[in-house]
């Protein structure tokens, strides 16, 4: 059976354990003579709770449909907007972004069947996940990716947040991933990133301020213009 926590944090969550189980275990020991110091003992136990909450990673079930396009994060959905993006998708572009607050799952997933091409580190600010210049300065990975036989480019794009400060992303080029595949995560509050060709046909199911979960939302379905990609 499966150990619902990520691979991507166990390591985290086993150092952590160690450290505030000591530090558990130091409290209650002190706290047998001072009742203040064995309330306090209750702090890393709460911390712990949340960092397992954190690193949890749960099952999903995700839809069939060689068009859809999954949510590749859990989270809400904060902007949906068009801009340049020259590089790779060679010109305008649609950006569908998702913010992940500490409470949710923080593992990626891919957003369709795909093959990555490349996979671009940028290092950069750290502002909040969802103030607006996020969007462009902090840290971030994005990873371009060809969809329905590599007819269609795609990037999906992790982005730090003021609390986030690492990016987990293993993939490299050549890698190829089903949808709903877990590719990566961003640890602690963050938000991630779908962008498509602004003349790529669309049908999107989700508007600004949906909750999605990753790998079972569809976040919408690429039309008969995809093959023109």
């Amino acid at each position: 059976m499966r150990l619902p926590i990520t691979e991507y944090g166990r390591k985290d969550l086993a150092l952590a354990t160690v450290v505030l189980g000591a530090l558990t275990a130091v409290c209650a020991w002190l706290g047998a003579t001072n009742t203040w110091v064995l309330a306090l003992g209750a702090a890393p136990v709460v911390l712990w709770l949340l960092l397992v909450n954190f690193f949890r990673d749960p099952e999903r079930t995700t839809p069939t449909g060689e068009r859809a396009i999954v949510s590749p994060a859990d989270g809400t959905v904060t902007d949906l907007e068009e801009l340049d993006e020259p590089e790779f998708l060679g010109g305008r572009a649609v950006r569908l972004g998702i913010f992940l607050s500490p409470l949710n799952v923080h593992v990626n997933r891919a957003p369709m069947d795909c093959e990555v091409v490349q996979v671009d580190y940028r290092r950069g600010a750290m502002h909040k996940a969802y103030d607006p210049r996020a969007r462009t300065e902090n840290e971030a990975a994005a990873i371009r990716l060809r969809v329905l036989g590599g007819r269609v480019p795609m990037i999906v794009r992790q982005v730090t947040g003021a609390v986030a400060r690492r990016i987990v992303c293993p993939v490299q080029p050549g890698t190829r991933l089903a949808a709903g595949e877990r590719y990566g995560m961003i640890k602690l509050g963050s938000r991630t990133e779908v962008w498509l060709r602004a003349d790529q046909a669309v049908t999107w199911s989700v508007a600004i301020g949906d909750a999605v979960k990753g790998g079972s939302t569809i976040l919408g379905e690429l039309g008969p213009a995809a093959e023109e990609g």
